[in-house]
C-alpha cells in the first residue's frame, strides 16, 4: 500500500509584501515570497497538498487543526519574529516534537520556533551587497542532496558567515562561500523530540531565490525528508516528571 500524499503547509510573515518592502518584492514574488515557495513544491511534489499561512491571519493561521493536518512545516520569517504569539510557538514546537516536520527558512534562524527548539541564540555574521553565493553539498547521500547541484550558482543573495551560534547539527549538508571570502553552514539538520528540523539559509526578499530550481529541489527533497506521516502525533513523555534529585 503506497504512503499518502504529503501534507505540507508553508507560513509566511508576510511583512515585506504588505509594506512594498523592498519596492521590487511585488515583481520578484507576485504572489508573495509563501506562494512562490509553495510553487516550487507543487511542481515537485504534484501530489501534495500545501497551503500557505500569513502572520496577518487569525491564530497566525497555524491553529492547531491545521498544524494536526500538516506533515511539514515551512517556516519564513524576517523583521516580525516578535509579533509571533507565543501560545502558536508553543502550539507548534508541540507539534514538531510530536513529529511534524520544520523547515527553517533564511532569517527564520531567528524565529522563536527555531530558537526555542535549538536553544542557543542562533545569531550569525551578515552583509547584504547582493554578491554570490555558491552552495556546495557536503554530504551527496544524505536525501535532501539527491539531484541537487554542486555547488547551486545563486548570482546574488546577502550573505550569512559564521560563527553561526546553533548546537553540533545531526547532520551537516550544505556549506556556502560568499565573494568575501566567508563560509556559512547553510543546510543543517536536527531532531528534537520526533521531529526532523532542517534550516536552509538561501532566500532573501530581495532576490529570486525561491524561484531557482535547485533551491526548489533542496526544499522539495528536504520536505520528503522530514515528514514522518506514518507516526501518530505523540510527543515523548517524560518518564520521571517528579525527579527531585541529580
Amino acid at each position: 500500500m503506497s504512503a499518502r500524499p504529503l501534507k505540507i503547509t508553508v507560513w509566511n510573515e508576510g511583512v515585506h509584501e504588505a509594506r512594498n518592502s523592498p519596492p521590487h518584492l511585488a515583481e520578484i514574488y507576485p504572489r508573495g515570497m509563501h506562494g512562490a515557495i509553495a510553487e516550487g513544491l507543487a511542481e515537485l511534489l504534484p501530489d501534495a497538498t500545501i497551503r500557505t499561512a500569513l502572520l496577518a491571519d487569525p491564530q497566525h493561521g497555524l491553529p492547531d487543526e491545521v498544524l494536526a493536518d500538516t506533515d511539514v512545516l515551512l517556516w519564513w520569517g524576517h523583521v516580525a519574529h516578535a509579533e509571533v504569539a507565543d501560545e502558536v510557538v508553543d502550539r507548534v514546537k508541540q507539534h514538531v516534537l510530536g513529529g511534524m516536520g520544520l523547515l527553517a527558512l533564511h532569517s527564520a534562524h531567528f524565529s522563536k520556533i527555531l530558537t526555542g527548539l535549538l536553544g542557543t541564540t542562533c545569531s550569525l555574521a551578515w552583509r547584504n551587497d547582493g554578491g554570490r553565493e555558491l552552495v556546495w553539498t557536503v554530504a551527496p547521500a544524505h536525501p535532501i542532496a539527491e539531484g541537487v547541484e554542486s555547488p547551486i550558482l545563486i548570482p546574488q543573495q546577502e550573505m550569512y558567515g559564521e560563527l553561526f551560534d546553533i548546537p553540533a547539527p545531526d547532520d551537516l549538508v550544505f556549506i556556502s562561500s560568499f565573494e568575501g571570502g566567508e563560509v556559512f553552514r547553510s543546510g543543517v539538520t536536527f531532531t528534537r523530540g520526533n521531529g526532523r528540523i532542517f534550516y536552509f539559509s538561501p532566500g532573501d526578499q530581495e532576490y529570486p531565490v525561491y524561484h531557482h530550481p535547485q533551491v526548489r529541489r533542496v526544499l522539495a527533497n528536504a520536505v520528503r525528508w522530514a515528514a514522518r506521516p506514518e507516526l501518530p502525533r505523540t510527543v515523548p513523555q517524560v518518564t520521571n516528571p517528579d525527579r527531585t534529585w541529580f
